[in-house]
């Protein structure tokens, strides 16, 4: 039987999924170490206090790891196109191995429905695992379709349209996560403040936030937003 993919395409899978996987479990360990340091008695909401420094070098790490990330993206491919799609793959994969190692070396999430904090850029993201790992699936189809019409020879460059659709998606997406933390906030900083890595009010009261309803209307928007412009992408000549 012929394969469905081109020996070359998956080479670069193989590699880059090897990659990413290994980048989900060191930042898994990341973690582990952190929770053993910050929660002893447990991860759960609401949070124990983390020292601004600590904020501040949590916050730079995710940055550095976006680097990384991009930077697979950059020395796998040649085309924007093509880099953009090796860029999502491996962060999507990285992103789902984190929570599969995590359940391996520390039991948790119990479910997935269960709350986590997942991004600290530009301000506190959360909900349930399970929005993360729909995203991460959403992230893999649009970079295998890309990565497939290039290797078929069709265009594989993305289109203003399209483009449009993926951002406004996007940007859909990170209102759903960021909306129950920042309304909390809200209530009692102004938005400025709620920045504030070094002010202890804000830090004390971000660790009384306890999640409240995950705004699944808005998710499921943005996902369909991302899954037409993928469609749309997918079907043109």
């Amino acid at each position: 039987m012929k394969s469905f993919m081109p020996m070359k395409l998956k080479h670069g899978i193989l590699v880059i999924t090897s990659f990413a996987i290994a980048m989900g479990y060191l930042e898994a360990a990341v973690v582990v170490y952190l929770r053993t340091i910050l929660y002893p008695e447990g991860f759960s909401f609401p949070l124990s206090p983390i020292p601004g420094d600590l904020a501040l070098t949590e916050l730079l790490r995710e940055a550095a790891t976006l680097i990384m990330l991009v930077t697979v993206g950059m020395v796998a491919a040649r085309r924007f196109s093509m880099r953009f799609a090796w860029f999502l793959y491996s962060f999507a994969i990285w992103d789902i191995f984190y929570y599969v190692f995590l359940k391996l070396l520390l039991g948790w999430p119990e479910s997935l429905m269960t709350w986590d904090i997942l991004f600290l850029i530009p301000t506190t993201w959360t909900g349930p695992v399970i929005a993360p790992v729909m995203v991460s699936l959403t992230m893999i189809l649009l970079a295998l379709a890309i990565l497939l019409r290039g290797e078929q020879g069709r265009v594989s460059k993305l289109s203003l349209r399209v483009w449009l659709g993926l951002i406004g998606g996007s940007l859909v997406l990170i209102f759903a996560f960021i909306f129950d933390y920042t309304r909390f906030m809200l209530v009692r900083f102004s938005f400025r403040e709620m920045f504030s890595l070094r002010n202890q009010e804000v830090l004390a009261t971000a660790t009384q936030y306890i999640p409240d309803t995950f705004p699944w209307w808005i998710f499921a928007a943005g996902e369909v937003m991302i899954l037409f412009s993928i469609l749309w992408y997918w079907r043109k000549k």
